[in-house]
């Protein structure tokens, strides 16, 4: 009877959960490995672009920038109370630097004439700012001249 109470304890369907434990601890560092190797460059040839990325980014592009001076607009009719606080810097070659900054007083006329047409419902728009910016971009390099201005950087634009 002895030999019953053996084979009655031992479930044969109970197995050991070393197997399940190795598997999974073997796929971490098999998936850590792949990460590494990929993010590091070693796989996929990813090591050579990598090193000519850094080659080319100790080259800047002679440039300067204009900073315009913060806009205080209102918006839609004083009753409502509502303003724009819009500042921006210019991105010029460096050579236009000192003539697109003697330009600036017409550059602040441009864009607050077009600020103040555009239609404060547009403005709360969150791909309004894109469209914003091209048509001042393209206001001021009328103002200042073809191949003066390479770009217009936003870097306030708040509405209360």
């Amino acid at each position: 009877m002895a030999d019953a109470n053996v084979t009655l304890d031992q479930d044969p369907k109970t197995r050991s959960k070393k197997p399940l434990i190795f598997g999974a601890v073997a796929a971490l560092l098999l998936g850590g490995g792949a990460f590494y190797a990929t993010y590091s460059g070693l796989l996929l040839g990813g090591g050579a672009t990598h090193d000519a990325e850094k080659a080319e980014a100790g080259a800047l592009p002679d440039i300067a920038f204009v900073p315009i001076e913060q806009m205080v607009l209102s918006l839609g009719s004083a009753a409502e109370g509502r303003y724009l606080r819009f500042t921006a810097q210019v991105e010029v070659p460096s050579a236009y630097a000192g003539e697109v900054a003697m330009l600036k007083p017409r550059i602040l006329d441009v864009l607050n004439g077009y600020l103040r047409a555009v239609d404060p419902a547009e403005l709360e728009d969150p791909a309004a700012l894109v469209r914003l910016r091209a048509q001042m971009l393209r206001r001021i390099q009328i103002v200042t001249g073809e191949g003066r201005v390479r770009d217009l950087l936003v870097t306030e634009f708040v509405m209360n």
